[in-house]
């Protein structure tokens, strides 16, 4: 980050007079930067300090995590009082009246509590927190800088607490402990010494934004948390001298004679989040906006949530073990059984189940124990699963899964939220959809040709495998791609109707292939080895039983016509000419589906940097042809099983 920030910095104990233009660097006002103050003090030499940026990382610093951004200081550091910093300066001076600028702080504003995204993103966000309401204090660490620098001490937590209690007669208060303190890193200011009828310790790692919710009072010191309950919307109650105290959005107990301005909260937002830190860009190794290190902790702590207890993995086929390691073993290396062995496994470990969504029969009972289904997600790869491609993404469902309609699943719960989704989150769908039809993106993303195609009313009917589990689960009538032709050329005489066969049946791996005599009954052109996306752009609708292409039309604009349900049908989007469930009554936009289906349902992995990623990085790796590498014992197997599709039953 210091590199990409124009710095050249050299590290270790400094030696010798330091040069012309050189800066003497320091991390914080911690007892570290003592040598570094020095240097600069007796060779006249400029002080620079460095600290965390308000958004870190999931884990902790002392969990040897590093940071995805940093605040640079020539004056004072964020969280020192004695003198006006920085970051002070940048908030009273600046005009902070830039509609995009403020704009842009909405939004993210809104994206971090709709997302839970915080400083450390440790939390458990299934865990319950008290009952509302009730007034929450923050703790610190000892010895944290920030109280020292910020005209606070040990006794200004005690009277913090006497203030809260005081000041809301009747209600319970729940004391957060510090995310380090919970970690066994350092001790806060409170203990079960402190705790009574009335005052209760918060020690296990609840969801912050969980708390402000149900809080009616928020107390803090000098707490990164005070910031975040800006933006929840309190008023919170300060006892120190925050950066963030002062600017008409506290109450403070001490307050900062010279921080006369008054802000609003996206004017505090935007110089804090947007205006003054460096943020950093993992996956391509750059600088880069606060809303990229949103959307990264998302992703992270997201998956860190899910797999905090690890997993047992069942029904994956031997080609399937590495990449459910790299999707869903962040913590903890995933436990690879089939049958009654893995349920007993993951009722002896602790551990949560995964199963592939179509081996769950295999199962048996399943008593006491958290089962998720696991399917490819909808921007997979740039080739077939049938043809060994490991996924950059894969959808997890602990209540059901996407394509069986019969029982309901967890996209259907997010395509149900989604309709109320902020502003900023609705934005991020439209640019994702932009990007997704700039870069000509499907699930497989396979090349093919364009075929020349009769003028007239097009529609494109796209085939799929038959003995697909979203045709067997999510079709009453018509099951068969000959049926869905036949429909489709029954209720459009005098269209143009263009067959795409299954890139899975052309390949021969599964099965699904009309004769082509009798497809020539129906269809007046059959699209061969053809590109899906050219396809749709060149046709006026779709006509499909439960395919993604259906999906992949939709949010490029196209009419589709659904005879079965797939996940997509049945919110008013489509003409369903088959049964779709009654529950689906929420009526979403596309952005909103696309929200649903594209960002908060899948998981997403970056074969670069080999971490989790969110969707936008995923989007970027398939435009620009990376893709997972595979052994070559991999590919030769892909292309053995090519050769002998006809004995598929052998390894399916």
């Amino acid at each position: 980050m210091l590199e990409l920030s124009g710095w050249a910095p050299v590290r270790g104990r400094f030696r010798g007079k330091p040069g012309k233009g050189d800066f003497v660097g320091v991390w914080g006002n911690t007892a570290f930067a003592a040598e570094g103050e020095r240097v600069a003090r007796e060779t006249g030499t400029t002080l620079v300090r460095f600290e965390d940026a308000l958004l870190r990382s999931v884990l902790t610093g002392r969990d040897s995590e590093p940071p995805l951004g940093l605040q640079t200081a020539f004056k004072a550091v964020h969280y020192d009082s004695r003198t006006p910093s920085d970051l002070e300066e940048l908030l009273a001076t600046h005009p902070l009246d830039d509609t995009a600028l403020l704009n842009r702080a909405r939004d993210a504003m809104a994206w971090m509590a709709h997302a839970h995204v915080s400083k450390y993103n440790a939390f458990d966000r299934d865990l319950p927190v008290p009952e509302a309401p009730y007034v929450l204090v923050i703790d610190q660490t000892r010895g944290d800088a920030s109280i020292r620098l910020g005209a606070a001490d040990e006794s200004t937590f005690k009277n913090m607490l006497v203030a809260a209690q005081v000041e809301n007669p009747g209600l319970p208060v729940h004391v957060k402990t510090h995310p380090e303190t919970m970690a066994g890193h350092r001790t806060g200011h409170f203990g079960p010494e402190d705790a009574s009828d009335r005052v209760h310790l918060i020690t296990h790692p609840v969801d912050p934004w969980a708390l402000m919710q149900g809080a009616v009072a928020v107390y803090t010191v000098s707490s990164g948390m005070g910031f975040e309950a800006i933006i929840a919307g309190h008023r919170p109650r300060v006892f120190g001298q925050p950066f963030y105290a002062g600017w008409g959005l506290t109450e403070d107990e001490n307050p900062v004679a010279r921080r006369t301005r008054k802000l609003t909260r996206a004017q505090l937002f935007a110089g804090a989040m947007i205006l003054y830190p460096t943020w950093y860009d993992p996956f391509h190794d750059r600088l880069c906006e606060v809303e990229q290190v949103i959307a990264t902790l998302e992703a992270r702590a997201r998956a860190a949530h899910q797999d905090r207890h690890g997993h047992v993995a069942a029904g994956m086929r031997l080609w399937k073990r590495r990449p459910m390691n790299q999707l869903f073993g962040t913590r903890k290396a995933c436990i690879f059984k089939d049958g009654p062995r893995a349920v007993a496994r993951a009722r002896a470990t602790g551990r949560s189940l995964l199963i592939w969504a179509n081996q769950e029969s295999s199962l048996g009972a399943t008593d006491g124990v958290n089962v998720s289904r696991i399917e490819d997600g909808f921007l997979r790869s740039r080739g077939l699963g049938a043809k060994l491609v490991a996924p950059l993404s894969l959808a997890v469902d602990d209540l059901g899964i996407y394509y069986d309609p019969t029982r309901e699943s967890r996209l259907e719960r997010l395509i149900d939220a989604a309709t109320t989704l902020p502003d900023g989150a609705r934005r991020r769908a439209d640019r994702l959809i932009e990007g997704l039809i700039a870069a000509r993106l499907t699930k497989y993303n396979l090349s093919g040709d364009t075929p020349d195609l009769p003028g007239g009313h097009r529609i494109l009917v796209p085939g799929q495998v038959e003995n697909d589990a979203s045709i067997l689960l999510g079709c009453a009538g018509v099951k068969t791609n000959l049926g869905l032709l036949e429909a489709a050329r029954l209720a459009n005489p005098d269209a143009v109707i263009v067959y795409k066969p299954h890139p899975d049946v052309e390949a021969g791996l599964r099965p699904g292939r009309i004769d082509p005599e009798v497809v020539r009954g129906f269809a007046d052109v059959v699209a061969d080895n053809a590109d899906p996306i050219a396809l749709i752009e060149a046709c006026d609708e779709v006509w499909t039983l439960t395919s993604l292409m259906g999906f992949e039309a939709l949010i490029r604009g196209k009419p589709v016509t659904c005879l079965g349900a797939p996940f997509y049908a049945g919110w008013g989007l489509t003409t369903d000419l088959g049964w779709v469930p009654d529950r689906r009554r929420a009526r979403p936009d596309i952005t909103a589906l696309a929200h649903a289906a594209l960002i908060d349902y899948p998981r997403y992995y970056d074969p670069v940097t080999r971490t989790i990623c969110p969707v936008e990085v995923a989007v970027d790796r398939l435009a620009s042809g990376i893709e997972i590498r595979d052994g070559l014992g991999l590919r030769l197997l892909a292309k053995a099983q090519g050769a002998l599709a006809s004995y598929a039953h052998l390894w399916r």
